[in-house]
């Protein structure tokens, strides 16, 4: 499904629109394929971000009700009204017993993070993707490059999201005393600190690095199966997206636990484990969650966790990847005569 400007659109000139130089196809043009010599080989720094900035707020958006889900299902003992059993169920009951737009408390902070977050995390994958293949001297996509790039960027990204990620789970937790995410900040800062909005950025990294890895290469290699010209094509955007977010989720599950009850500081799960003050580290975080709730422990929520990031990551990628092309084909239109 190739979007083409009026007779233009061969599959040559959307590689070079994706930044791709592989000739594929006996290095052949469709008629009138000279209206794209002018292409750059890549996007523009502008456009990753621009592109970055509104996959990352669409697909928090949306998936949002479901990442409220998923936070409440991690928790370690909760409390006997908050006990869910699928995702379905606990959005039903989260509506029926708390309002309909409980599941929603904390969105603004999200996408006030994500906007930012998104913009630096794609800009940083693309160049440094581009820049470690050329260092490679591979020829097409590098499976190392890319999981390289990935966790590059997720430097980048949590940074900015991890104050976010506290203030949202904070709010998402049962019986939340936050009713906003400005008393939220107020009252984490004025009680635990600055650290606070920090205390599980290394757990974040930790669990993040792998996830990007594993995703990022999941996609590349499947864009590399089903859509090898590396064209604008939406459906293998989804699904490419979408199977490597639910590949990831799952296998690092485990680390989101733990970075969850780091984030929330749950009382009741800290009080049982005879815990005082706060709990800090990845280490005490593992031991505390196989303490509470042995092995099982660490894969609560894993199955809202992957139904959370397969529509997620394809949100993401769909939307990412239309907004590069659209970008970048209108600023070719733009200084192109006609």
């Amino acid at each position: 499904m190739e979007l083409r400007r009026g007779g233009v659109g061969s599959q040559a000139g959307a590689r070079r629109m994706d930044g791709d130089s592989r000739d594929g196809g006996g290095g052949c043009k469709d008629a009138g394929s000279e209206d794209y010599e002018n292409l750059p080989t890549s996007a523009s720094l502008s456009t990753h971000m621009t592109a970055g900035a509104m996959a990352g707020i669409l697909e928090h958006s949306v998936m949002y009700p479901v990442d409220s889900v998923k936070t409440r299902m991690q928790s370690l003992n909760p409390d006997p009204k908050a006990h869910y059993t699928s995702v379905y169920g606990a959005l039903k009951k989260i509506i029926r017993t708390e309002g309909f737009w409980r599941p929603l408390r904390g969105l603004n902070v999200m996408m006030m993070g994500a906007g930012p977050a998104h913009a630096m995390y794609f800009a940083c994958y693309e160049n440094m993707k581009r820049t470690l293949n050329a260092v490679f001297h591979h020829q097409g996509n590098s499976h190392l490059a890319n999981g390289i790039a990935g966790s590059m960027a997720t430097l980048l990204h949590d940074a900015v999201m991890n104050p976010a990620e506290v203030v949202k789970q904070r709010m998402q937790m049962y019986n939340s005393p936050h009713r906003s995410a400005l008393s939220c900040i107020r009252t984490v800062w004025g009680t635990e600190g600055l650290g606070a909005f920090y205390r599980s950025y290394t757990t974040q990294l930790t669990m993040n690095i792998p996830f990007q890895s594993i995703h990022f290469i999941t996609y590349e290699f499947l864009q590399e199966q089903i859509n090898p010209y590396r064209g604008y094509n939406p459906q293998s955007h989804i699904i490419s997206g979408g199977l490597a977010g639910a590949l990831a989720a799952a296998a690092t599950t485990p680390l989101d636990v733990c970075k969850t009850l780091l984030n929330t500081q749950e009382n009741m799960a800290l009080n049982l484990a005879n815990i005082s003050g706060r709990l800090s580290g990845m280490a005490n975080a593992f031991r505390t969650v196989y303490q509470l709730n042995g092995l099982p422990g660490y894969f609560k929520g894993v199955q809202a966790r992957v139904i959370y990031q397969m529509p997620s990551t394809a949100i993401s990628w769909s939307v990412y990847e239309f907004f590069k092309y659209f970008l970048t084909k209108h600023k070719l239109e733009s200084r192109t005569p006609y």
